[in-house]
């Protein structure tokens, strides 16, 4: 059976360091998979290689069968992979409409892009009382919303979402890891990076540990939420 995405054997470099090592990862349709480890381990390399953003040296990437390897990012969104980056990245002079409507770029119809704005704010009902406010006077937790929204607005089969919860305080990422759940049982597979690695296990299906561009560990999110190593490494130990 054909995963949704296959990453087989992938290297990347950041001028002479090697960032990835080898590292091979698969996500089937319908899953959210946690890709876990410390700062600088490959985790945000490994998403940017996949959307394009970063050029393997080595290896494969294949989306819904296709090579998308050496595809260019605009291309590569337009197969259905979308990406919310860590940090945010609003157009901060621009309205919440307008990065909506930047998310929506590929070419969908004006009905389109209507039914999908609707959709986006009836997720993120906030943004929808922010629309024509300039985005960089929102609070963290709402640019962390408008970046997962425009993310969604070109309508990926897969969402990609690195550290959404930073910086947010409980109570928002509380509603952050609601919507993902939620973005994920209307039929969007998701492959999730973030910091609060209890927080990601406890909703994904899979993970993946990573340590300094390797795969050193692979297992269902509930496997590896009862590791012993996992947990002291990664969860502050004890209990899970």
């Amino acid at each position: 059976m054909t995963a949704l995405l296959e990453v087989d054997g992938l290297v990347a470099h950041y001028g002479r360091i090697r960032a990835l090592e080898n590292l091979s990862l698969r996500v089937e349709e319908g899953e959210i998979v946690t890709l876990i480890g410390a700062n600088g381990a490959g985790k945000t390399t490994t998403l940017r290689a996949i959307s394009g953003l970063v050029r393997a040296s080595k290896g494969r990437i294949r989306f819904d069968g296709s090579d998308i390897s050496h595809e260019p990012a605009h291309r590569i969104v337009r197969a259905g992979i979308g990406h919310s980056p860590e940090g945010r990245h609003v157009f901060a002079r621009m309205s919440v409409r307008e990065n909506l409507e930047l998310g929506a770029y590929i070419g969908n119809s004006r009905a389109q892009f209507a039914a999908d704005l609707e959709r986006v704010l009836a997720i993120f009902p906030r943004l929808r009382e922010r629309l024509t406010q300039r985005s960089g006077t929102l609070s963290g937790g709402e640019q962390q919303m408008l970046a997962m929204g425009r993310a969604l607005m070109s309508r990926p089969r897969l969402l990609m979402l690195d550290e959404p919860s930073l910086g947010l305080s409980p109570i928002l990422v509380q509603t952050i890891f609601r919507v993902i759940r939620e973005i994920n049982g209307h039929g969007t597979t998701v492959l999730l990076i973030e910091q609060n690695a209890r927080q990601a296990l406890g909703i994904a299906t899979r993970g993946y540990v990573l340590e300094l561009g390797r795969i050193v560990h692979e297992d269902s999110a509930a496997n590896l939420m009862a590791s012993e190593a996992v947990r002291a490494a990664y969860l502050g130990g004890g209990a899970a």
